[in-house]
């Protein structure tokens, strides 16, 4: 094996309709690490209030191994995934590090100050949150709807938002 095919890498994975959670238990049961996009919220239902978990990237999985192990996932195990392949070397779409740190931790951080972003957004400056419980986050800085916000791009894969974020909570980095 290569250094790359041993490399531990993130891929973005799609999964088929309403699969996401039955692959994460079987990524779970494997211990291969992963990461869904998952929010618990309480609905108002016909019978009282319910806790639901509601996945915010439909169709989407992040897993986090190597190559070979990626792709023995589907060929020797069965995992029902598809990988997202790089636009430009047509190889799997690998998430860096530190863009899927900031793209998890923005997920997890608050029920109300993320919005999932589809479409592509024109670059703005690249920028570092210094204040306030987001601090350490990095992205670039647009408005949306009128409010400074902060995007994480996985590049090819999806963008979200933070809610308004002040200009004095920002610093210009790169």
């Amino acid at each position: 094996m290569s250094d790359r095919e041993r490399k531990i890498f993130w891929f973005a994975a799609y999964t088929k309709t309403n699969q996401e959670l039955t692959i994460k238990k079987r990524l779970d049961g494997l211990e291969i690490e992963n990461y869904l996009a998952i929010r618990e919220e309480v609905r108002e239902t016909s019978a009282g209030k319910k806790r639901v978990r509601v996945i915010l990237i439909p169709h989407l999985i992040f897993i986090r191994t190597d190559q070979v192990t990626a792709f023995s996932l589907i060929n020797e195990l069965g995992v029902n995934v598809v990988y997202l392949k790089d636009p430009v070397t047509r190889h799997s779409l690998i998430v860096p590090d530190r863009q899927m740190n900031d793209f998890m931790f923005l997920l997890d951080f608050s029920e109300s100050t993320v919005e999932v972003i589809n479409e592509e957004l024109k670059r703005g400056d690249r920028v570092r949150v210094i204040k306030g419980p987001l601090a350490g986050l990095e992205g670039e800085l647009l408005r949306i709807k009128g409010h400074k916000r902060v995007i994480v791009r996985l590049e090819g894969v999806v963008s979200i938002a933070t809610s308004y974020i002040p200009g004095s909570f920002l610093e210009k980095i790169g």
